[in-house]
């Protein structure tokens, strides 16, 4: 048999378990729809025969046990009292949400949504669980991460609302930036030393997880990227280029305090890549110095009024706790 058949036979294989592998995911994806649906519509006749049996004490517990047992019987596991209980829940909290139940997030996604108990916090996770199609754990990591927090911190009270209802939308650099960035999947402890190649170096072999704590569109191009001028080397920690605003996106790690000629550094970096480095049908660079330590004023005395290309952000090792992110949200809104 020549290696022409033999590439032949080996793509039309390939080609088929692309399909089959397919078919399997719709049909997973169809069966978690089926059963979101079923559980919002069994939640719906349990709370309504709840409400015409509420003369009588404990007659909820009383339905949901005797339901689970029947139940059990005929279809087997899933219909324990608690999933039952879950259940109705589900349709307590969606019958009055602001989005419809999406036909793509799963139950699982839902039990983790149902934990939220702010609606517009929930509504937010929702969506841009479908938008990004995140995995439970994904959904996971953001919500422990307080991203709808962290996101909230930047925007005033029509930009809050805003995220509850579109999701987080990217149409300017700002919309790109957190402060603080949360890096507790490196493990490194607040009170070691470590230096600022260590801390890119654990970046680096993170990557997936900085990515995604990153945010939408981001791809990553490169460490240590040099470039020269006047005989001069210079190197950007970190090189990434987003999709979404089809543009560079320069990181500069520092683990101290910044200071004003860290910020003048990142100007320089940007205006090379903008000079030299971008296409002309690109949009203008963006650098993000991400440090231990900052101060506001610095940063707004330093950088031009009109600043939209440099961004100084903290990142915590640790995350702060959701009060101390929802007390400065407050102060920012007030």
């Amino acid at each position: 048999m020549n290696n022409e058949i033999q590439h032949k036979t080996s793509s039309f294989i390939e080609h088929i378990k692309r399909i089959i592998k397919e078919a399997q995911i719709g049909v997973v994806r169809s069966v978690n729809s089926i059963m979101v649906q079923t559980y919002f519509e069994l939640g719906k006749r349990i709370v309504e025969h709840e409400q015409e049996g509420s003369d009588y004490s404990n007659y909820g517990d009383y339905i949901l046990e005797r339901l689970s047992s029947e139940l059990s019987n005929e279809f087997g596991k899933g219909y324990s009292k608690r999933n039952l209980e879950l259940i109705r829940k589900f349709y307590i909290t969606y019958k009055i949400a602001k989005s419809p139940i999406s036909q793509s997030i799963s139950w699982t996604h839902y039990l983790h949504l149902m934990r939220i108990e702010n609606e517009d916090e929930r509504s937010f996770y929702e969506i841009e669980t479908e938008k990004n199609n995140w995995s439970v754990r994904e959904l996971d990591r953001q919500i422990n991460t307080s991203l709808y927090q962290r996101l909230s911190l930047s925007k005033d009270k029509k930009g809050i609302l805003k995220l509850a209802e579109k999701g987080q939308i990217i149409e300017k650099a700002s919309d790109l930036i957190k402060d603080p960035y949360i890096l507790d999947f490196l493990n490194l402890e607040e009170s070691s030393t470590y230096s600022e190649t260590e801390l890119e170096q654990e970046l680096i072999n993170k990557l997936e997880h900085f990515l995604l704590e990153l945010g939408k569109g981001f791809t990553f191009v490169g460490r240590q990227v040099r470039f020269t001028f006047d005989e001069e080397h210079f190197r950007v920690d970190l090189v990434f280029y987003n999709r979404l605003l089809k543009c560079f996106v320069l990181i500069d790690l520092k683990i101290g305090k910044l200071k004003h000629q860290d910020l003048g550094q990142m100007q320089m970096y940007v205006n090379y890549y903008d000079r030299y480095v971008k296409l002309e049908e690109e949009n203008k660079t963006i650098g993000i110095i991400l440090c231990k330590d900052k101060k506001d004023t610095l940063v707004e005395i330093t950088l031009p009024e009109n600043n939209n290309q440099i961004f100084a952000s903290k990142y915590e090792l640790i995350l702060p706790s959701k009060n101390e992110l929802k007390q400065l949200i407050e102060n920012k809104t007030i």
